[in-house]
């Protein structure tokens, strides 16, 4: 997800923007119970196939002159930049892919940034077809050797992966809600939270329900959602998170007491992210 890459001197700069992941609370061993969880004998249920996001939301998208090789220049759209976090399709691998139309290179620095996570990329695969190209990473932590299911690790991954994308496709910032933090030009337009939050809970069997969330991106977004869903007793069995522009999107498989969750506690549920995702945020010197 990155043109021909060069250097690794990237890496430092990667570990000082995720100084502020390094320094997010996260709770004790026992609070993620489900795939999630950090006790070595848990492992994932999963589902062989992937899980779907809907097509409804308009992601906006930039333009901007790109010579040719003939040194004429033209306008050309900016393709919406997508990693994806898949915990669901690979049993022994974290399956993450990378799309940003056909601008995307090796992935060298990416890769050697990853490795300095302590984290091995054990399969690389890279499709073409015509929304671009698809560059697929199997991962794995290399002291275990087993897939990367920590919510630290998650989102140390996808902002390592966001913070390569900016160096070497500067663009893309302007079309990343990381932009803001990490990237040479602005987002182009910034979402408004209340209305880019939405949250559904459904059934899906009789022991678990599905939780989608789809938001406004920010760094730590990952370790949050996790931490809120688990601070009120239910756990996360596995899913998957999508960086899409300036938006995020996730779904959990989720359940309480090894059950689906009930009406009452899927609203709980609802309600809790949805405070959370649209509360305004006050600097304590306002006070």
């Amino acid at each position: 997800m990155a043109v021909a890459m060069a250097s690794c001197g990237i890496i430092s700069g990667i570990h000082t923007n995720l100084k502020a992941i390094e320094k997010l609370p996260i709770s004790s061993p026992g609070l993620f119970r489900g795939s999630f969880g950090l006790e070595p004998i848990q492992r994932i249920c999963i589902a062989p196939k992937r899980l779907a996001f809907s097509e409804s939301t308009i992601v906006p998208k930039a333009s901007s002159a790109a010579a040719v090789e003939d040194g004429s220049s033209q306008d050309t759209a900016v393709p919406t930049p997508k990693v994806i976090i898949d915990l669901d399709s690979n049993p022994d691998a974290t399956v993450v892919e990378v799309t940003f139309g056909d601008r995307l290179g090796a992935l060298v620095d990416t890769m050697s940034a990853l490795k300095n996570l302590g984290l091995n990329v054990v399969k690389a695969n890279v499709c073409l077809d015509s929304s671009g190209k698809h560059t697929t990473l199997c991962i794995t932590n290399a002291s275990t050797g087993r897939k990367v299911d920590d919510p630290e690790q998650l989102e140390a991954i996808r902002l390592t992966i966001i913070n390569n994308m900016i160096e070497f496709h500067p663009e893309s910032s302007a079309l990343l809600a990381m932009g803001e933090v990490f990237g040479a030009y602005q987002p182009n337009q910034k979402l408004d939270v209340d209305i880019a939050t939405h949250i559904h809970v459904y059934d899906d069997g009789p022991d678990r329900s599905l939780l989608y969330v789809e938001a406004a991106d920010r760094p730590g977004l990952i370790v949050d959602l996790v931490k809120i869903i688990t601070e009120i007793n239910i756990d996360v069995e596995s899913g998957e998170f999508d960086t899409e522009g300036l938006l995020a999107k996730a779904k959990f498989h989720v359940s309480y007491k090894n059950k689906a969750l009930i009406k009452p506690l899927q609203q709980v549920l609802a309600n809790s992210l949805r405070y959370y995702l649209r509360r305004p945020t006050t600097e304590e010197s306002s006070f």
